[in-house]
């Protein structure tokens, strides 16, 4: 098949949403397809050849890509692309997208993951890898989430919603109850969240995540093992544990080499299993997304589970969890590309 492979965009996520594609589009190459990856906001304008033969371009147009420390610089991001406009899509990248038998997404965080370029593959008939745009949406946004499955019977720590333009700090910190975790309410990779557990904390915690968002979500802070499990097709896979080397599992963690350790099964009770497979597929059922997802989880003490998110693109690195668990039960990397590409074009 022709294939391609979008990821990058304008997100903070950017880096990580490049590498996740590159993995992605040399094991589908590997397995004889004709995958080209494309960065959707610089799209194609260092491409010389014809836009015909694009599918056959050495390596895939496949970089050196990697996620560093430190999120990218978006204004950098933007001052570099030549094609100087307000369209989130790059030169050709539609044009291309057009060309292809289905558009993989690579794509994290906002432009990409909240329903908006898959509100306009849908327009433009072309399919794609994932959730529809309106499961997307409701999932990036982490309150909306809350909201829709917390009557299901799915446990969630106790959260408050504060707009960030004109948030009068001094109130919500007398109205927050400590500890707690801030974070934007539309982001990922736990940019911009923090833990607060004291006045101080919680202040420039709040500012951290009104510089990523113009929402943020406050929530109780449960104290406990975190571990998250990925959904494919209709059913779960194994779950799986991390524990950071130091601090919570913060963007460093997510991606560095050895700066987490991830036990795949996790080592819990198979009743506790059971139970988390079960309501993250409830909570995927409740959004109507499909294809395949990720989604988080607080063990405490006790044994009960709080639901924190779901994530619809989960990443595709070396370092990221859905791959992980699925070669758990013997699907490689390279099968697992080829049943979420299946799993789209069956639906």
């Amino acid at each position: 098949m022709k294939i391609v492979v979008l990821a990058g965009g304008l997100s903070t996520e950017r880096q990580v949403a490049l590498t996740s594609g590159t993995g992605v589009c040399r094991a589908l190459r590997e397995r004889g397809h004709q995958a080209i990856l494309v960065d959707m906001f610089l799209g194609l304008e260092n491409y010389e050849g014809r836009l015909e033969d694009i599918f056959d371009a050495p390596d895939g147009l496949c970089g050196d890509n990697r996620v560093t420390e430190e999120a990218p610089d978006l204004e950098a991001v933007r001052a570099q692309r030549k094609l100087q406009s307000p369209s989130l899509f790059g030169e050709h990248v539609l044009e291309v997208c057009a060309m292809a038998d289905i558009v993989f997404l690579a794509l994290h965080g906002r432009t990409g993951e909240d329903g908006r370029v898959q509100a306009t593959l849908d327009l433009l008939g072309i399919p794609y890898t994932g959730s529809g745009y309106l499961g997307s949406a409701i999932a990036m946004d982490k309150d909306l989430t809350k909201r829709v499955v917390a009557p299901l019977g799915v446990k969630t720590p106790a959260w408050m919603l504060v707009e960030s333009d004109g948030m009068d700090i001094d109130a919500v910190i007398a109205q927050a109850k400590l500890p707690c975790v801030v974070k934007p309410d539309d982001s990922g990779s736990s940019i911009g969240v923090s833990i607060a557990n004291d006045e101080a904390e919680l202040r420039a915690a709040l500012k951290a995540a009104a510089n990523e968002g113009s929402r943020i979500l406050i929530e109780q802070y449960i104290c406990g093992r975190e571990v998250q499990i990925g959904i494919l097709g209709d059913k779960a896979l194994p779950s799986i544990e991390i524990i950071p080397a130091e601090g919570f599992y913060d963007y460093r963690n997510k991606y560095q080499p050895g700066a987490a350790r991830e036990i795949t099964p996790a080592e819990i009770p198979a009743e506790t299993e059971q139970r988390l497979a079960d309501a993250a597929l409830t909570v995927f059922h409740a959004l109507n997304l499909s294809a395949y997802s990720r989604a988080d989880f607080i063990l405490d003490a006790e044994g009960e589970l709080w639901f924190l998110e779901i994530n619809t693109l989960p990443g595709m690195t070396p370092t990221s969890l859905v791959p992980q668990e699925a070669a758990a039960v013997g699907i490689s990397y390279s099968e697992l590309c080829e049943q979420i590409i299946a799993a789209a074009l069956h639906k």
